[in-house]
């Protein structure tokens, strides 16, 4: 069949969109994912270093990843640096947050780029709830008995620290970061959600089964209640830092959920 100039250019253009197409599909293959921003969002005691180990792998995946550094003052302002990440993002975003900060995605999750929620060892709260009185209703972790305030700012004691919140951890690395954990507020407890994104976000949730911070079966009833994809890792508080590979494959679980 011969061809002339407009039909070669056009039989030319569609090939070449045919090999573009042909090649996004492929790198979509490969990276299995249709998320590609993360967002990881610390807890209290801690700042946005905490989930350095998890960055790695997460970055050798292809992930975008941004750690919110918040000033662990209010929930309001942890909300409010959670949700000036988010309006950074190109697209499609995941929030993941550590212990506190579940508070912070619950609120901030809202955001309509925000494609899916994931807990680790996470408050979970219902809009409204008092995050407080509900774990009162469990018993009461290790940990908590370990806090010491001092001039309106809460830190947890060595002991407590090492033994109850970073007690999977090799004691060299334990031992630094305790020495630069961030103090919280104490008004940073007092605050509660007005909106539960996890009611219309799909979740993901890791229930770190040896947590002296926060009860493992506290966690698992949060996890239950918002229907959540649940894995257990055999951990203290610090899932993050101790079980990386593991987070990090959750949030990837996350990344390729459709619909």
């Amino acid at each position: 069949m011969m061809l002339n100039r407009r039909t070669f250019s056009a039989a030319l253009a569609a090939g070449m969109a045919t090999t573009l197409l042909a090649g996004a599909d492929k790198a979509r293959a490969q990276t299995g994912s249709k998320v590609r921003n993360v967002i990881l969002v610390h807890g209290a005691y801690a700042d946005g270093s905490c989930w350095s180990e998890v960055i790695g792998v997460l970055q050798k995946a292809g992930f975008n990843t941004t750690a919110v550094q918040h000033p662990l003052t209010t929930l309001e302002a942890g909300v409010e640096a959670t949700r000036r990440a988010i309006a950074l993002q190109d697209g499609p975003t995941i929030l993941v947050a550590h212990s506190f900060a579940g508070m912070i995605i619950t609120e901030a999750g809202v955001d309509s780029k925000v494609t899916s929620l994931v807990y680790v060892a996470a408050r979970a709260p219902d809009a409204g709830e008092d995050y407080t009185a509900l774990a009162k209703t469990f018993a009461a972790p290790p940990a908590s008995a370990g806090l010491v305030w001092s001039g309106g700012y809460g830190k947890l004691g060595e002991e407590a620290f090492l033994r109850d919140f970073a007690g999977d951890l090799p004691s060299e690395k334990a031992r630094i970061l305790y020495a630069v954990q961030a103090p919280i507020s104490d008004k940073l407890f007092s605050g509660k959600t007005t909106q539960a994104a996890w009611r219309s976000k799909p979740s993901w949730y890791a229930v770190s089964t040896e947590d002296r911070t926060i009860n493992p079966d506290l966690e698992r009833f949060m996890a239950k209640r918002m229907n959540a994809k649940t894995i257990e890792v055999k951990a203290s508080h610090l899932s993050l830092i101790s079980h990386p590979h593991e987070i990090a494959n959750l949030i990837e679980a996350a990344a390729r959920h459709v619909g």
